[in-house]
């Protein structure tokens, strides 16, 4: 009954991975034909339907954590799932006037090759019980230029969206209301911004950790 179950949970954690690398893998190819094609004004229309899937499917990720199914800690994989999902469905799926800006580009490119590496490593340990040296040394260095890449480019994309937030309202409760409840979506954002500043810091160090730890061991090995 343990093995049936085991089995299970390696084919569903499987299938997740490689679906997700699927939707990843085109939002990189999009962006970087969109780019060579018709330049960066144009690259969220192109990826916007994979991107919403792949980004969105990260929730799983969370739960897959709650229950068990996975050893990441949820510490460090809601903060990371949070943020983008902001970004993503916050800021770029909600404020039109920021998608034609050049930091999609950074932004989009950055996650991709991140996700397609990192679900690529853990769909072929969960189908194979194994994954080549070369993919566990991109999945644990790669990072170091994409996160950086990545994090600028979020937060410049919520930086860019602020004004259009104030002058829009969208998504803010103003007083009077039956709740007698207020909220700001404006200054929200600003608090979201707030948090990089600590945040950001902290996961690189976790992920410098996480590659110290995993490297050394497979080098011993």
């Amino acid at each position: 009954m343990a093995g049936a179950s085991s089995a299970l949970k390696r084919v569903y954690l499987a299938a997740y991975n490689w679906i997700v690398f699927v939707g990843w893998f085109q939002v990189l190819y999009f962006a970087v034909t969109t780019l060579k094609e018709s330049g960066y004004r144009d690259v969220y229309d192109a990826v916007e339907r994979p991107l919403l899937f792949a980004q969105t499917a990260a929730v799983l990720e969370i739960l897959h954590g709650i229950v068990g199914l996975v050893r990441s800690p949820i510490s460090a994989t809601l903060p990371q799932v949070g943020s983008r999902l902001y970004v993503t469905w916050g800021i770029l799926w909600s404020f039109p006037e920021v998608r034609s800006h050049f930091l999609v580009s950074s932004l989009v490119i950055s996650w991709s090759i991140t996700e397609i590496i990192r679900y690529s490593f853990f769909g072929m340990k969960e189908a194979l019980g194994f994954a080549p040296s070369w993919l566990q040394w991109l999945r644990y260095s790669t990072f170091m230029v994409l996160y950086p890449s990545g994090i600028s480019s979020e937060v410049g994309l919520i930086y860019t969206a602020l004004p259009f937030m104030k002058a829009s309202g969208k998504y803010s409760i103003r007083m009077p209301n039956t709740l007698n409840f207020t909220f700001d979506y404006f200054y929200a954002a600003i608090i979201v911004l707030i948090t990089y500043v600590p945040g950001s810091p902290h996961m690189y160090g976790y992920m410098l950790g996480q590659r110290k730890k995993v490297l050394s061991k497979a080098k011993a090995s």
